[in-house]
């Protein structure tokens, strides 16, 4: 389909919003990325490490997908994980397409069921599974997972993906875009998310954090922005980030030996955020303990975990 234009001057393309739900660690932030074709939401092998969720935008000139990233679904131990629990499940309450994202290399098990009942239950007037990390799966796995999964709900599409290795990529676009209405661009068309800036320092920075540390600490981080601001005279980003954990023994971790951790997450975060920002950037880290703070729905919400931040 090509864009046209109706009678009032809009321009009316393939559009609308697609939502990918499933249990955490499926691979829904590393494929999102792979078809926007740039870094948008963050990535680890940490289970949690989406909190956010995150509007992506696919804009060509025949259609604009607006791919909703959303936190992995899972059983709650504190206020944190429901509040997750929650957004991830707003998020299907009104989009075109409801995507459940399964891994094709890990067992189908009672989580991937209790998403799938919300995916059929939801008002999405189209569902798709989505089988993803196609390359950890010999082509016999990949064929037992969709017949597994394939019988959770009553889906009108499916799609394999490797996101890592491009495989089927484009496949899913065009999968998801065809399922799409007609309307109009519901974004400016140089606009990759919807993301406030802050959010998305922040959250390049707690990356960092959970790539170079293991165990409970990567639970335990939450990062607030307290400065972000652009010196044009030395056409430089100044931001100064406070890193929250729960317990002094995840502080020692976090800084380090001489300050050897906390140094190097800062220089790696700092690598993207240039990237991000498109200039040289300084960036100031500081670490604080919040005890149990993923119990306090106030500081939740300070880190806009939650709905309606």
């Amino acid at each position: 389909m090509n864009a046209t234009a109706t009678p009032g001057g809009f321009e009316t393309v393939k559009s609308g919003f697609v939502a990918l739900v499933g249990r955490p660690n499926a691979g829904k932030s590393t494929l999102v990325n792979a078809v926007v074709g740039s870094k948008v939401a963050i990535t680890s092998d940490t289970p949690q490490t989406t909190r956010h969720r995150l509007r992506a935008i696919v804009d060509t000139d025949e259609a604009q997908v607006v791919l909703v990233d959303t936190p992995g679904l899972h059983k709650p131990h504190d206020a944190l994980g429901e509040e997750l629990n929650r957004s991830s499940l707003m998020a299907l309450s009104d989009v075109d397409v409801a995507c459940l994202v399964i891994d094709a290399a890990a067992p189908v098990g009672a989580g991937d069921r209790w998403v799938a009942q919300h995916v059929a239950a939801s008002s999405a007037p189209v569902k798709v599974l989505v089988l993803t990390k196609a390359d950890l799966a010999d082509q016999a796995r990949v064929e037992r997972q969709l017949a597994i999964a394939g019988g959770l709900a009553d889906f009108d599409d499916v799609v394999v993906v490797s996101a890592l290795d491009g495989f089927n990529v484009d496949g899913f676009l065009a999968t998801v875009t065809r399922q799409l209405p007609d309307g109009p661009r519901y974004f400016p068309r140089d606009m990759d998310t919807d993301q406030p800036l802050e959010v998305m320092v922040a959250e390049f920075i707690r990356e960092k954090v959970l790539l170079a540390t293991r165990d409970e600490v990567p639970h335990a981080v939450g990062v607030a922005i307290e400065e972000l601001e652009f010196d044009r005279k030395s056409d430089l980003t100044r931001i100064t980030a406070t890193i929250f954990v729960e317990r002094d023994s995840q502080k020692g971790i976090i800084v380090g030996k001489a300050g050897a951790m906390i140094k190097r997450i800062g220089t790696e975060a700092r690598t993207d955020l240039e990237r991000l920002l498109g200039g040289r950037v300084y960036l100031d880290l500081l670490v604080k303990v919040k005890r149990d703070w993923r119990r306090d729905s106030t500081q939740i919400r300070r880190f806009g975990y939650g709905e309606g931040l």
